[in-house]
């Protein structure tokens, strides 16, 4: 008989759950990264942040996936939460519906048919445009903008979407296409410091979206407009 003792193994740790891990490493939700790039856009408007910087860390905004991540964004800009984000349910869902009050999303559908937004409009801060089967123009050419950063979400199948922007607004594009195109031209034109930021997030099966500036139209006077919008 083998008398030698043997030292039990450890047990292996649990693995930390979403309560252990804090607040900071819960995945950042719509409404998180709206109350961020508000921030940011207030940031830019009251001259803290350049052109430059505000364009980098919109992009990471999208990027990014935890409310910790976000909150690194906008450290070092004021705000009335110190840029840290509730992480309870319940406050999520406040900011959530705050958000959907302020700014309803404005759809627009073309089913085997046509549908545009043209002329001097107001757009919303955002927009959801779905084709399937037909055509839709998404023009803010002539728009009024109202809010810093304009978001459109566009689903197209077998069907076409095309959204126009001033060529000295800031175009931003996330999206994909499973034999379609997504295609987002003039991200590198250089847009007035103080021009809202258009965004646009698409999935194309099948179809084509496509977002480009319009030459020889733009926006004037954009810095004193939103800075009459934010008073």
């Amino acid at each position: 008989m083998d008398m030698e003792k043997h030292t039990a193994a450890p047990a292996p740790a649990p693995a930390p759950s979403a309560e252990a891990a804090g607040p900071s490493g819960l995945r950042a939700s719509d409404a998180d990264r709206d109350r961020i790039a508000q921030i940011l856009s207030d940031a830019l408007a009251e001259g803290r942040l350049t052109s430059e910087e505000h364009s980098e860390r919109l992009d990471t905004l999208y990027a990014v996936k935890t409310v910790g991540e976000l909150d690194l964004l906008v450290r070092d800009l004021p705000a009335d939460t110190g840029g840290r984000r509730p992480a309870a349910p319940a406050a999520a869902a406040d900011a959530a519906a705050a958000t959907a009050a302020g700014g309803p999303v404005e759809t627009v559908v073309a089913v085997c048919s046509s549908s545009a937004r043209k002329g001097r409009w107001r757009p919303g801060a955002r927009t959801r445009a779905v084709s399937v089967m037909g055509d839709i123009t998404i023009d803010l050419t002539e728009a009024v903008f109202e809010q810093q950063v304009t978001e459109i979400t566009v689903t197209s199948v077998l069907g076409n979407v095309e959204v126009l922007v001033p060529e000295n607004v800031t175009l931003r594009g996330y999206g994909s296409g499973v034999l379609g195109n997504f295609e987002v031209r003039g991200e590198g034109v250089a847009a007035d410091p103080q021009a809202p930021v258009v965004i646009v997030r698409g999935f194309a099966l099948l179809g084509n979206i496509e977002a480009r500036p319009k030459r020889g139209s733009r926006l004037v006077d954009l810095a004193a407009k939103l800075r009459k919008h934010l008073d």
